[in-house]
């Protein structure tokens, strides 16, 4: 049992980078560009923000093993989104509010100070569990003191009460947390602070008209965005059915769009939508950087899925971030595009072609590299399918007749394939990003994304072009610097 004082608590997760740094460091499945735990594992990002110039990325992590135990608040810095440094450890689970896990939560910039605000996970010796919302602030950026908790859970919820997203409005703050109703339902309130430490309940945020009901057991990390005059609440709710396409994954993330009432929490608002249809998406978080930029990461994973059979855990890491996406709103529909700064990865072009095929497959063999970028534009297609092949396991099939894309990939667990699908009546570009153990597509200008873990392709040493059909394309190819090194 460790003990629970703060400093030797991080001291000892400082160990275990010092004891098996250098054998994460040996793993093949290592990445290149992707933020990832020094050692142990790596789940939700918190506290994202820009801070003193700087982009402050926090994040969920079990040092001391690969398995969701008790969680610290890691802490990176990045002044361009690419090149990542590790910081002090922001948050342990030191104190009696918060022993069991200092659990997922935001960051805010006030007074030229670092908010954290955070779930303090609580359990008693028969595993009942108490879930406390707390405070910790930073002069620095570095450095945090903790402030004990804000607030527990209020009446009618269960203690799965958790992930606090705060920001501000003209002189109000607000905070939206995931809970969960007595009645076991999933569910996002809405709280307000004229002083950031004093919260007052406005309500379940809810369409009163049109509720969203029976929708999950749990919502957790919400996060609302604001877009002019729509709002989007982000969630990722546990407990949906599979339906046609949609919610093939053990848990889901995805978005309604419209007007949320700041006075009552009503939300008119429209469909659900997943945020990716890939396999590896989840808790994602978002901020306002100093350009106006709506920036997202991601948890490349996801939990109690196949995580035993994570090759790395031999190497005693498991999991990474995503890479950080800007979020725009069009007609109701989040885009994903990657920032304009994952450019200056690119080393050499190892591709520029525009050609016409007809019913033709065409592979290119001079590709041979770890960390990749693809920007596939489609100027037309006319026939029934067009499949696009990064190895011998992994691709894209579009389906033009169907009007459906589905990625491919080799199970994790049991090294089938399998298939993640959704609508998709054109298609005109691709942009995919390959690292090391991983893939991101980003279709039609990050209209559908698609994210998931690879442990079986590197190097990738081919593209193949496969067309029922016409198609007329243009395709660009680069090798991408690895700067996790």
């Amino acid at each position: 049992m460790l003990h629970k004082d703060d400093q030797l608590l991080k001291e000892q997760a400082n160990e275990q980078i010092r004891e098996h740094g250098s054998l994460v460091q040996r793993d093949p499945y290592r990445l290149h560009y992707h933020v990832m735990p020094p050692v142990g594992l790596l789940n939700d990002p918190n506290g994202l923000v820009y801070f003193n110039q700087l982009y402050h990325l926090f994040f969920q992590w079990n040092p001391f093993q690969t398995d969701h135990g008790s969680k610290f608040w890691a802490h990176m810095t990045s002044k361009d989104l690419i090149h990542w440094e590790w910081q002090p450890i922001a948050l342990a689970p030191s104190d009696p509010f918060d022993k069991n896990g200092c659990y997922s939560g935001s960051a805010i910039v006030h007074e030229n100070k670092l908010y954290l605000f955070y779930t303090g996970n609580v359990r008693d010796q028969a595993g009942n569990r108490e879930s406390n919302q707390c405070l910790a602030i930073s002069e620095d950026g570095i450095t945090f003191e903790k402030k004990g908790p804000l607030f527990t859970v209020p009446e009618g919820y269960t203690p799965h009460f958790r992930d606090p997203k705060v920001w501000k409005e003209n002189d109000m703050w607000y905070l939206v947390i995931g809970a969960q109703t007595e009645h076991l339902q999933g569910r996002a309130l809405l709280y307000k602070s004229q002083n950031i430490t004093e919260w007052q309940l406005v309500g379940e945020i809810s369409d009163k008209e049109k509720p969203l009901t029976d929708f999950g057991y749990m919502w957790e990390c919400p996060d609302l965005l604001l877009f002019d005059n729509q709002d989007v609440l982000l969630f990722s709710p546990q407990g949906i059915e599979p339906q046609a396409y949609q919610y093939h994954n053990i848990y889901q993330t995805g978005y309604l769009s419209g007007v949320l009432d700041r006075q009552t929490a009503n939300f008119n608002h429209q469909e659900f939508i997943e945020l990716d249809n890939g396999f590896d998406f989840y808790a994602p978080q978002t901020t306002v950087d100093g350009q106006g930029r709506r920036i997202m990461f991601g948890w490349m994973g996801l939990p109690e899925t196949d995580e035993a059979f994570h090759p790395t855990k031999d190497y005693r890491w498991i999991h990474a971030m995503t890479i950080p996406r800007e979020l725009t709103l069009k007609q109701g529909i989040l885009y994903q595009q990657p920032v304009k700064e994952l450019t200056q990865l690119r080393k050499e072009p190892l591709l520029n072609q525009q050609q016409k095929l007809v019913d033709e497959v065409v592979t290119l063999h001079e590709i041979h590299h770890d960390a990749l970028e693809f920007i596939f534009q489609v100027h037309a297609i006319k026939g029934k399918s067009l499949e696009v092949s990064f190895s011998e396991h992994t691709k894209l099939v579009f389906n033009k007749e169907m009007q459906t894309l589905t990625l491919h990939r080799n199970s994790i667990k049991s090294y089938q394939s399998e298939a993640r699908t959704t609508d998709l009546q054109e298609l005109t570009e691709l942009r995919v990003y390959l690292d090391v153990s991983s893939i991101e597509v980003f279709v039609n200008q990050g209209e559908k994304v698609f994210s998931a873990r690879l442990f079986d392709a590197i190097p990738y040493h081919e593209l193949t072009l496969q067309v029922n059909g016409t198609l007329d394309y243009h395709l660009q190819a680069w090798s991408l610097k690895n700067v996790m090194k």
